[in-house]
């Protein structure tokens, strides 16, 4: 266990810790909340909560998947503190209404063609991912979008490892199921048979 040591020292050690997966937690936060604001807000609380609760983190173990944790605690308890009850199996709908209020809008690619590839393309995955229930949506983002291990994953959520590998593959199917509901209503192919 990290005893804890003056000001200079555990800062150090938390930024070469923890902080070299700032990117991984600002993506995870983004794809949770749909809000770049938002996100930051919940990767600056976790950071903040990572930081005090540094001295019981246990070096050799996997800070990575300690700090999604985090994450993800401090992002349902927002959600929560907004009056809105998360339930595990529960459809996102719900809160993607609550954080819809502030959602903004991401900015252009720049030309035309690519504007319309990553409108059709991220729009619809996003969209996907959003009417995935909340277990489902977490195992294929912390799975297939940040590359954590199904162990890492069942540590974070709190449930055995072959509840994440259920959830992995059911969320992959419905994701599978709804992006060819939208690329066959935007005519990319035909109707199934």
């Amino acid at each position: 266990m990290i005893g804890w040591r003056p000001g200079q020292d555990r800062s150090r050690e938390f930024e070469a810790v923890a902080l070299v997966h700032l990117d991984a937690l600002y993506r995870s936060a983004l794809r949770l909340t749909q809000n770049r604001a938002e996100a930051e807000d919940v990767v600056q609380d976790t950071c903040l909560r990572a930081f005090r609760s540094f001295h019981r983190f246990n070096p050799g173990t996997n800070c990575r998947a300690w700090l999604f944790t985090i994450l993800r605690n401090t992002f349902l308890n927002r959600v929560r503190g907004a009056g809105r009850e998360v339930h595990e199996g529960e459809s996102a709908e719900g809160w993607d209404a609550l954080l819809e209020r502030s959602a903004e809008r991401r900015p252009g690619a720049g030309n035309p063609e690519e504007e319309l590839l990553q409108t059709a393309l991220h729009g619809d995955v996003d969209r996907a991912l959003r009417a995935l229930p909340l277990a489902f949506r977490e195992a294929v983002v912390l799975v297939d979008l940040e590359g954590l291990s199904y162990k890492e994953v069942a540590e974070i959520v709190g449930c055995p490892v072959g509840t994440v590998m259920s959830r992995l593959s059911r969320g992959r199917r419905l994701l599978r199921r709804a992006l060819g509901d939208f690329a066959r209503e935007h005519g990319y192919v035909g109707e199934p048979e």
